[in-house]
């Protein structure tokens, strides 16, 4: 669930990001001159390869917040879907039907359907999003980012969160016999050697699972059965348990226990660039935030979501919508307050990277009748004082020329 669904669209097989010395790049390419971003969108880089993404990150977690996207912004990302019920990153003209040149994908259809299907009133679009997905499951029982692509930790849970928004039941949708969740405990290191507990994105070309912390926050959120929205969860340690056949829910606290361990050191995860320096990644660390409270509740998060308040400020400044959206989703998953977090009010943040949401038109109308009744009020209480203040200075005045004409 990282924000740099960008780069997983880029390479299609794997998900990467790019980082500065101070902060995790934007994502998202800059905007060019021939880009004309339309006017529901969030965000004000080129929408090319996350515009349906960031959009519903944006939408949802402002819904979970309990404020009111404006509708443009709903309508713009329910126009972005295809005949069929996929949708790709982006389409610049939704009037020209998609066809084989368009490139769709699992990760943007299932953010989508989340988005979509919490809001309300899109059971149309969700339900063809959703036969969609079914229709490119794979026989392993996951999904791949690309249709026909071999299955990964992270399309196969993001999907899973799709399909129990959507009120499916993932462990019924099935595939060759197999389900998701069948899928990710193939991706699940065991509890001994390196990276224990840990989900895989992928088995390498030799079949061989490396830990991968991106994955294995995507792996818990999706063997628990949930969406990018959580609620925390019971308090439990962080442990990573291998006797016996693996359950979902033991990968799921497995995982949890990897990312505890990953995180005790400094505070949060690291990017893993091949080639570059370790430097904090402040996406996967709120994913990984959702996810160690979502199985073992706030207080198995509480580290990394600190480090998060001390430190996210700039990165989500400058990487955008859907930056804040996690931020805000990690807040939630975890009972923090996301109009004070470590100081900055992220829900303004986020409404201020689009177009204003209903809530905040209606709070700004309600101002601005309070203060026309205010300042009518004033105006009336002012004419009469001023009509006051005349009456008696006319009459001082008379009461004087009365005086000075008595004999």
């Amino acid at each position: 669930m990282s924000v740099r669904r960008t780069a997983a669209v880029l390479a299609a097989v794997t998900v990467i990001g790019v980082a500065t010395p101070a902060v995790a790049a934007d994502p998202s390419p800059s905007a060019s001159p021939s880009v004309v971003l339309p006017s529901g969108l969030y965000g004000s880089a080129d929408p090319q390869y996350d515009g349906v993404w960031r959009q519903s990150l944006a939408l949802l977690a402002q819904h979970t917040v309990g404020v009111k996207p404006a509708a443009v912004a709903v309508e713009w990302l329910a126009g972005q879907q295809c005949a069929n019920g996929a949708f790709a990153p982006f389409r610049a003209d939704t009037a020209k039907a998609c066809d084989a040149k368009l490139m769709v994908d699992s990760n943007s259809t299932a953010a989508a359907v989340q988005a979509l299907a919490a809001l309300g009133g899109h059971d149309a679009e969700t339900g063809k999003a959703v036969a969609w997905l079914k229709s490119v499951q794979n026989k392993d029982g996951g999904w791949g980012y690309a249709p026909g692509g071999p299955s990964d930790a992270n399309s196969t849970s993001v999907v899973i969160g799709a399909l129990t928004t959507a009120g499916e039941q993932p462990a019924k949708v099935v595939k060759s016999g197999k389900s998701p969740y069948d899928a990710l405990l193939k991706l699940a290191l065991p509890c001994t050697g390196d990276g224990a507990g840990a989900f895989a994105y992928q088995p390498d070309k030799k079949g061989k699972l490396a830990a991968n912390a991106d994955a294995t926050a995507a792996g818990v959120v999706g063997a628990l059965g949930k969406g990018m929205v959580v609620e925390a969860g019971a308090k439990t340690d962080a442990e990573c348990a291998g006797s016996g056949d693996l359950t979902p829910q033991q990968a799921a606290a497995n995982g949890a226990a990897y990312l505890a361990k990953a995180v005790a050191k400094d505070g949060h995860l690291n990017s893993a660039l091949a080639g570059a320096t370790d430097q904090p990644d402040y996406g996967n660390t709120a994913d990984a935030v959702v996810a160690l409270a979502a199985q073992g509740g706030a207080e198995q998060a509480k580290q990394p979501l600190q480090w998060l308040e001390q430190n996210s400020t700039a990165w989500a400044k400058q990487s955008g919508p859907a930056a804040y959206a996690q931020l805000v989703l990690a807040a939630h998953a975890t009972g923090t307050d996301p109009r004070d977090f470590g100081g900055t009010d992220l829900v303004e943040q986020l409404n201020a990277t689009g177009p204003a949401p209903q809530q905040a038109k209606t709070e700004n109308n309600a101002r601005a009748k309070d203060s026309d009744k205010d300042d009518s009020g004033l105006g009336v209480w002012w004419i009469v004082g001023v009509g006051l203040v005349a009456g008696i200075g006319v009459g001082f005045l008379l009461s004087g020329r009365n005086k000075r004409q008595q004999p």
